[in-house]
């Protein structure tokens, strides 16, 4: 038996390979001769760099950047044989980078994106795939703009400054020092949302919260994008701020398409096709995937529902595993995952279930039962 392993990280416990290595070792116990293809997948967050890196066999680098706050870390991305930068912007501007007390979109930048985009360039990389999830921004991309010497300027004709913020003081936008090396780069951005720039869906009402901003704050931001979005359109008049997508990451998603000529996609299909793993469906008798939690969201552009959508496209079996599941899942079962179960065994506390070991023991045992069930009532021969 063939069998097709998919699964998306359980965040904060075990990353994709470590899932479906785990999962790989349970059905062995069933099936001992069974092939198992184990896929690093992602959506466009955490994950989406080691997911392409380990499909396309890419090289890992390391560059210095800034923080959200402006500190000087160390980030890491990949570029491939052919020259393609393998980013994500969480490396140098996510929501991780920070504490709960350092949360603040109205001070935080995106400035270390255009940084490792520089770093890049200097590499030679002219192609980039960039998943933009996991940020603690909300500056419209100005940060980044600002690294590529795109021109954010006040009345006074003075830089404005870093962060959503600064947005408040800005009266134009020139292009006329852009790095030259940006001529004839191709962006492919990999994103999991669609919300707008601005407005009740935008990405401050949306996501300002869970970055540290209040209520008021909220509003002060979407009033400062909006006014990027105006600005904007003097020196790119088809730019469009309600373009899907334009409000992922803090609007990042928005600098990307209209000062870039960024596409904006769907994180888990530009992965899937990326990884070709129609191909690997073909041959497969079985498909396995999952997440840490699996709800009505889990197949709304996210990586299970992606994968379970490729397998029934070729008429396959799918199942799928969590560490959760809520009452609303029972939706994914009209929309391609024909079984799921929660890899928790017993009353636990998130801390004991979370524990990469357990997780992963968790993962094998759950595994090998429903396949000792597949082997029972299905008769499947190796």
């Amino acid at each position: 038996m063939k069998v097709l392993i998919a699964i998306d990280s359980f965040k904060g416990s075990l990353s994709s390979l470590e899932a479906g290595t785990a999962a790989a070792e349970g059905i062995r116990r069933v099936y001992p001769e069974s092939e198992c293809e184990v896929l690093t997948v992602a959506d466009g967050g955490e994950g989406t760099v080691e997911a392409l890196m380990s499909a396309l066999g890419a090289e890992r680098v390391t560059a210095e950047a800034s923080d959200p706050l402006g500190r000087r870390i160390s980030c890491s991305y990949g570029i491939t044989r052919e020259g393609t930068a393998l980013m994500e912007m969480s490396s140098a501007a996510g929501i991780t980078l920070l504490k709960k007390e350092e949360l603040n979109p109205l001070l935080t930048t995106t400035y270390g994106v255009g940084e490792m985009i520089i770093d890049a360039l200097g590499r030679g990389c002219r192609s980039f795939i960039i998943g933009i999830g996991g940020s603690a921004t909300n500056d419209g991309g100005a940060g980044m703009l600002q690294a590529l010497d795109f021109a954010l300027l006040d009345k006074s004709g003075r830089d404005i400054p870093l962060g959503a913020k600064g947005l408040s003081l800005l009266d134009r936008i020139s292009d006329e020092g852009v790095r030259t090396e940006l001529h004839g780069c191709s962006f492919r951005i990999a994103c999991d949302v669609t919300n707008p720039l601005c407005g009740e869906n935008g990405c401050s009402a949306v996501f300002g919260p869970q970055k540290g901003a209040t209520a008021e704050s909220v509003k002060e931001m979407d009033s400062y994008l909006l006014r990027l979005a105006e600005k904007a359109k003097i020196i790119r008049p088809l730019s469009d701020q309600t373009f899907p997508g334009s409000g992922a990451a803090g609007g990042l998603g928005f600098a990307f398409r209209t000062f870039l000529g960024g596409e904006l996609l769907s994180g888990i299909e530009l992965i899937l096709d990326e990884i070709h793993i129609e191909d690997k469906i073909r041959s497969s008798d079985i498909v396995i995937t999952g997440e840490g939690r699996i709800d009505s969201q889990t197949v709304m552009g996210k990586a299970p529902g992606g994968v379970a959508m490729k397998a029934k496209k070729h008429g396959k079996p799918v199942i799928a595993f969590s560490g959760a599941v809520t009452e609303d899942a029972v939706y994914c079962n009209g929309k391609g995952i024909d079984a799921f179960f929660p890899i928790v065994r017993g009353v636990t506390t998130l801390e004991e279930a979370m524990n990469k070991s357990t997780a992963s023991a968790n993962m094998a045992d759950t595994a090998e039962q429903v396949f000792r069930v597949i082997r029972c009532m299905n008769g499947l021969e190796i």
